[in-house]
């Protein structure tokens, strides 16, 4: 039996004989490849080879290349196969040889260095790749027989790229391996398992799906060493390999539970193994534990390892005793286990600090969160909330749902995907419009150096200040001329930096000779505020005195728009119930967003209700005022602190009369009545027990009942009635409508009946089972049933296989009558049919339904649905 390290070490020595250099693997950090996070593939290194846009040094190389890959998370652990990390072992022609070679190489390797028995062997080509299939013909000893066509065989290294059609090789591990009698190439199951896949990279596919042929014809070729040690080491998973078996054993010996106990504890050990020896190879390539990028997929590898750690009773740091594990059985070929260990205990040692004291905080916050649901009655946990115990603690979604599962309760996992994604946007959005904070060694320093801007906005829109440095791309620059878009770091600032769903400030600085336009402002985690200026005339220099000055008129109206939202938060809770609590917001010059959570749609009278309260609030005229206190004394005075907001021990307090009083650090108007009126745009959920509203306040709203009465008359004009009419008319216009596709659906049904009988002509005997294969015409899928129920009465006995095309895609329906025929199924024989027109479906035997992608192909699968049948008749 061959180890792992040995299995390695022959397919390297093997394609070394052949005339290829050895290469060591590349970093899991892809070099100069923006679409691709982390290398998912032996090929990727290789890439600027294969598109012609490099020279290669060598005509030829093999490798055994460390890749990364993450889209089946979940799965890890449940299947035999699936892995974050694992090893490709390939061999690669840049130009020098192509099929001719590579497939003789590869049944040599597999058939005489690893002698896996000749009937054992199967292999897959392209059905367009006629060339494949005669050269395996030609130049080995496989039996047509055993080989067979995947129209799947088509590879590419990501959504864009080199690519080309590809020739695999599969195993049979034996009847004792398969699903049943029917199993066979193809099959789901585990018993036909693929080993190897060679790819003759002809194309580049561009971002629209377009194939290019490449300046050369390569060769790529990739075997998962994981696989292929299990077929040689006559195992039944990949785990059960020498690659896992003591990484695995060392986890049962940390939990105390022995390995094949139960199906639960095995799962999280495979995930504690696999997820360990990633993160081990990733730390050793440099990658960091991080919020976003490869970063983030790193401590997401992490964190669910340490999880499922403590679901096996793991309540200690474990990580640094399994890596000696994999540094013991991988540091020979891979050295940089070895050379980078203190970088990797580090931070496996930082992470798993932090992450164990991150649980128990989130831990804590999620009891708070069940005893709130206990208490009004609800299951639901709003994914917002399960947003913020991922982000702000690291706590896994998936650990907020096992912990709810317990008390009976569940996550609303739209909602937190919903979170997930506008989280995203926002840091993609920062990352993009703050590139060169985050990427200026110089910047940073400068800002650690300041320290926190003090912020004057509160008490005026222009202020005297200093311009204490400038940057330009990155570097400090002392003076900044017309056209320049630069970096300025004030000595204190009027403008408001974007926080808390309030969005920045627009202005200007001026001195008498030179001006600068406010084009963003962003404040860093320092407390330093960065202002990015275009300089629209002269020159400013660094150490300058300056006025800054606030765009009063977005200032007032982002102000109303913010106090608007307290007075709404407000007015939910006494219209709704005190349950309301804010789950977010946007605070524009021209609107506000307000997200909150509550169990229903709020009715039009809950609507009027809550736009009356904050209007009659609004007319009172009461004082809005602003006080700064200890966060306790503010609490104590009842002031609402919203929930996921991280505050300092002094806060600022934000009262509007008797009315509202929140924990606010925005900008507000000085008394209600400067609010303005306020309109309810619209309402709708995002989300289980979320809520969403949109409305205007002040000149805004103006603005939107204009555009309503400009929307009305263009209506009046358009339907020639008077406004105070319309509703009259349009009723009279939808009752005109409902008669006309009444009229529709009657002459729909007769040219069904009319076809049906037509078609009944064409009923073909397969086999003693009457037939009738047609594509027909039908608008939907209820209308392609409705015929085939017509044509079900008509043929009494036999099958129907009925398709139809609309809007670019395939509906087929298959009926078998009466139940149990011969016994043939619809759903069996539908699936068939569909694969043709590139779709799927099923169903019951009498009945089954599917659709496709390509109505070009209805001709061709009607045309083979005799011989399908016949196939099904042959088998009973």
């Amino acid at each position: 039996m061959y180890t792992g390290n040995q299995l390695r070490e022959m397919f390297l020595k093997f394609f070394e004989s052949k005339g290829h250099k050895i290469l060591p693997s590349a970093s899991l950090i892809p070099k100069d490849d923006p679409t691709l996070l982390l290398t998912v593939a032996g090929m990727v290194p290789f890439k600027p080879y294969f598109m012609g846009q490099v020279e290669p040094p060598i005509p030829r190389a093999t490798t055994a290349q460390k890749c990364v890959r993450t889209p089946d998370l979940e799965e890890v652990g449940k299947t035999a196969r699936h892995h974050t990390f694992f090893e490709m072992l390939g061999n690669f022609s840049f130009g020098d040889y192509f099929k001719a070679d590579a497939i003789p190489y590869a049944w040599e390797f597999i058939t005489e260095v690893l002698k896996i028995p000749v009937d054992k062997l199967w292999i897959t080509v392209h059905p367009e790749d006629e060339e494949a299939k005669e050269l395996w013909l030609k130049k080995t000893s496989v039996s047509p027989e055993r080989i067979t066509y995947d129209p799947e065989n088509l590879w590419v290294a990501g959504p864009i790229g080199p690519c080309g059609y590809c020739s695999e090789l599969y195993v049979d591990l034996g009847e004792e391996r398969s699903c049943g009698p029917d199993c066979a190439m193809g099959c789901e199951c585990d018993r036909f398992l693929e080993i190897w896949n060679l790819v003759f990279m002809q194309y580049n596919r561009d971002e629209e799906g377009n194939l290019t042929p490449l300046p050369k014809q390569n060769i790529d070729t990739g075997m998962g060493l994981e696989r292929i040690a299990s077929v040689m080491q006559g195992v039944e998973t990949n785990f059960d390999t020498d690659l896992f078996m003591p990484i695995i054993n060392k986890v049962a010996e940390l939990s105390g539970t022995p390995y094949r106990d139960n199906p639960k504890s095995d799962l999280a050990m495979k995930v504690v193994a696999d997820h360990t020896r990633a993160v081990s190879f990733m730390l050793a390539d440099g990658i960091r534990p991080g919020s976003e990028g490869r970063g983030y997929v790193l401590r997401r590898i992490l964190r669910r390892a340490i999880r499922y750690a403590r679901l096996l009773g793991i309540d200690k740091p474990f990580l640094e005793q399994i890596f000696t594990i994999i540094q013991r059985d991988y540091g020979q070929h891979y050295p940089e286990l070895k050379d980078n260990e203190n970088f990797i205990l580090n931070h496996l040692r930082l992470e798993e600090k932090n992450f164990q004291a991150t649980l128990e905080q989130g831990t804590q916050i999620l009891q708070e969160k069940i005893k709130g649901l206990k208490e009004a009655e609800e299951t639901t946990l709003n994914g917002s909330d399960a947003f913020y115990l991922y982000e702000t603690y690291g706590f896994p979604v998936e650990l907020t749902e096992e912990i709810l599962m317990e008390q009976g309760m569940k996550v609303d996992i739209e909602g937190f995907n919903m979170a997930a994604e506008e989280h995203r946007r926002l840091a993609k959005e920062q990352s993009q419009q703050m590139k060169a904070v985050q990427e200026s060694p110089a910047i940073t320093e400068k800002a650690k150096e300041l320290g926190t801007t003090p912020f004057r906005g509160y008490e005026g829109l222009a202020i005297k200040t200093r311009i204490e440095a400038i940057f330009q791309e990155g570097e400090e620059i002392t003076d900044a001329g017309e056209g320049d878009e630069v970096l300025i770091f004030l000595k204190e600032t009027p403008f408001y930096a974007e926080s808390g769903g309030q969005v920045s400030d627009d202005g200007i600085i001026r001195t008498e000779r030179a001006e600068g336009k406010l084009l963003e402002v962003k404040q860093g985690v320092t407390g330093t505020v960065y202002h990015r200026f275009l300089i629209t005339q002269g020159v400013l220099s660094q150490g300058e005195e300056v006025q800054a000055v606030v765009n009063d008129q977005l200032r007032l109206a982002t102000a109303r728009h913010h106090s608007a939202t307290h007075l709404l938060h407000k007015a939910l809770q006494e219209v709704l119930g005190e349950h309301v609590q804010q789950a977010g917001s946007l605070v524009t010059p021209e609107r506000l967003r307000f997200d909150f959570s509550h169990f229903s749609a709020l009715t039009e009278e809950e609507l009027k209700r809550i736009e009356d309260t904050i209007n009659e609030v609004v007319l009172a005229n009461l004082p809005v005022q602003a006080e700064e206190m200890s966060l306790e004394e503010a609490k104590a005075q009842g002031a609402v602190a919203l929930f996921g907001e991280k505050y300092d021990d002094t806060v600022r307090v934000i009262s509007m009369g008797g009315f509202s009083k929140e924990l606010c650090g925005g900008t507000h108007v000085s008394s209600t009545g400067s609010i303005g009126l306020v309109k309810i745009l619209s309402e709708g959920g995002i989300g289980a027990g979320l809520r969403r509203i949109e409305a205007v306040a002040g000149k805004e709203t103006l603005e939107q009942l204009r555009s309503l009465d400009e929307q009305i008359l263009d209506l009046a004009h358009t339907l020639k009635a008077q406004p105070a009419d319309l509703a009259k008319r349009v009723q009279g216009l939808m009752s005109q409508i409902k008669d006309l596709e009444r009229e529709v659906q009657q002459l729909n049904s007769k040219i069904a009946k009319v076809e049906g009988e037509t078609l009944l002509s064409q009923v073909q005997d397969v086999e003693g089972v009457p037939l009738l294969a047609a594509k027909v015409s039908a608008q939907d899928m209820d209308a392609l049933r409705n015929t085939a129920d017509l044509l079900k009465d008509k043929l009494k006995t036999g099958v129907l296989v009925l398709g139809a095309a609309n809007d670019g895609k395939v509906n087929w329906v298959t009926v078998v009558t009466p139940k149990g025929l011969r016994g043939l199924h619809a759903g069996q024989i539908i699936k068939e049919v569909a694969k043709i027109t590139g779709g799927g479906g099923g169903g019951r035997p009498d009945m089954a339904q599917a659709g496709g992608k390509k109505p070009e192909k209805i001709g061709e699968a009607i045309d083979k649905v005799s011989e399908i049948l016949k196939s099904f008749l042959e088998e009973k």
